[in-house]
């Protein structure tokens, strides 16, 4: 009988190894999954952030695309500017949407042509170290340093005849 006894305890020490075992293999697969999946969503964040702010000033751009529309100012007024213009008539009286960065995000303004306005006033968009507009006579170029330092451009041609005035 007590040759049963010890069978039966090495049989219950078997099960509890294997038991143990199994238990380790799975904490590791979740502890590796969870891994994986943190270190996806970060570089999905990052992919985001560094995307969008050009993604959005292309937008701006394709919508505003007529004829006299989309013009430039401030920066050094060669090359480079610092606002983005983006002028409509409406019921006879021309507005313009004023894309710019101020404060660390990118803003943007809808105002009367001509109007006399104070950075601060535009509403916040997206966080943003920088925002620049080049324009050489066909092709606007959009570059923007998002929040966390990473530089994306974007490149318009306008379609609407005239292109880009910028003045």
């Amino acid at each position: 009988m007590k040759r049963y006894v010890r069978q039966h305890h090495m049989d219950g020490l078997f099960v509890l190894l294997s038991f143990g075992v199994f238990a380790v293999c799975v904490l590791l697969v979740l502890l590796t999954g969870a891994d994986v999946c943190r270190s996806q969503t970060e570089r999905d964040q990052a992919a985001w952030s560094r995307r969008t702010g050009a993604q959005y000033l292309t937008a701006k751009l394709r919508h505003a695309d007529e004829a006299g529309a989309i013009g430039f100012s401030g920066g050094d007024g060669a090359l480079w500017y610092d606002t983005l213009d983006l002028r409509e008539e409406i019921d006879g009286e021309t507005y313009v949407t004023r894309v710019y960065c101020y404060d660390g995000y990118i803003r943007e303004l809808f105002t009367v042509d001509g109007g006399v306005y104070a950075p601060e006033d535009g509403e916040p968009v997206l966080a943003a170290q920088e925002l620049r507009f080049g324009w050489d006579g066909e092709l606007v170029e959009a570059v923007c340093v998002d929040a966390d330092g990473q530089v994306s451009r974007s490149y318009f041609a306008p379609r609407s005849g005239e292109g880009a005035d910028p003045s």
